[in-house]
């Protein structure tokens, strides 16, 4: 549901698996699939995959998994759209950016929904056709409060299938710590990568850019903090800052919505950080600062 990039790379991979997948997206990109399959240029295979891809959500009626993808801001709509056509037994499985989304959905579909944490270096490079630049594993857990609970069972089974299709996947107890770890990465590369217009590997090998980064971390960090947020170990700035190395060719998805034109999740990563510190009283005048000038971009692109 929502086949953009990452939509395309996971739901591409569980196909080239032998999973029946259907791609839901945007017209240009479900006629270039329907026409020649899904053209997957990955960093360990270059095929053409087969699969079925429609514009309508009815598509998805019936099925097991949802491999939900659409960005933040379409998140309520699309689970509406979704909720009658799922039954109880199904799952979806959030891969988006933020944090808040797992719950947002869950208060519209009637099955049990797993956050994930996404970490793939993707992006479309023409209509059905894929680029994979780097990573591609994912972490997931149950969801806290969930108005559908799900057994550890269920979880591993489908960490499980995640993996015999490519995916790498790591079950976590503290998916909500991982999201938020995700979330201090995405302030940092997305709206810096944007305005900067970089890859990733440039990012972090000039000075300046990279102080303001570790900036940025440090005040997501404090968020956290007040939000009683348990982070995984680890010194999180310097994590955030080496991403680069494993993702050097990167651009954020930030960058590809401002280079299209489009809308972008910046209100749900930067935007986020700054509303939940206001209202905290915590300050975060880096992140209110990056999440203005992607909005005044936005706005000049309207």
């Amino acid at each position: 549901m929502g086949a953009g990039a990452v939509g395309c790379y996971y739901g591409g991979l569980m196909a080239r698996a032998g999973a029946a997948v259907t791609l839901i997206g945007r017209a240009a990109h479900v006629d270039a699939v329907r026409a020649r399959g899904l053209h997957f240029e990955g960093l360990k295979f270059n095929e053409q995959i087969a699969l079925a891809a429609d514009t309508d959500v009815r598509a998805a009626a019936g099925a097991d998994l949802v491999l939900f993808c659409v960005k933040s801001p379409d998140t309520d709509a699309a689970a509406r759209e979704l909720a009658p056509l799922l039954s109880p037994t199904a799952l979806v499985l959030a891969l988006q950016n933020g944090v808040d989304n797992p719950a947002r959905i869950a208060a519209a579909v009637p099955c049990a929904v797993v956050p994930a944490v996404v970490y793939v270096a993707c992006a479309m490079a023409g209509p059905g056709h894929l680029k994979h630049t780097g990573r591609g594993d994912l972490v997931i857990g149950p969801l806290r409060d969930a108005r559908v609970p799900l057994a550890a069972a269920r979880l591993e089974s489908l960490a499980a299938t995640l993996d015999r299709a490519g995916v790498p996947c790591k079950v976590s107890g503290n998916v909500e710590g991982e999201l938020w770890a995700k979330l201090l990465i995405n302030c940092a590369y997305n709206p810096v990568s944007a305005l900067g217009r970089a890859r990733y590997r440039r990012l972090t090998a000039l000075g300046p850019t990279r102080d303001l980064m570790a900036a940025v971390v440090r005040e997501v960090l404090a968020v956290a903090a007040a939000e009683g947020v348990t982070m995984p170990p680890g010194d999180w700035v310097e994590i955030a800052l080496k991403l680069s190395e494993s993702m050097p060719e990167a651009t954020s998805s930030t960058a590809q919505d401002l280079a299209r034109g489009r809308t972008t999740e910046i209100d749900h990563l930067n935007g986020y950080v700054a509303r939940r510190g206001a209202a905290l009283g915590v300050p975060t005048p880096l992140n209110h600062a990056l999440w203005a000038l992607v909005k005044q971009v936005e706005d000049g692109l309207a």
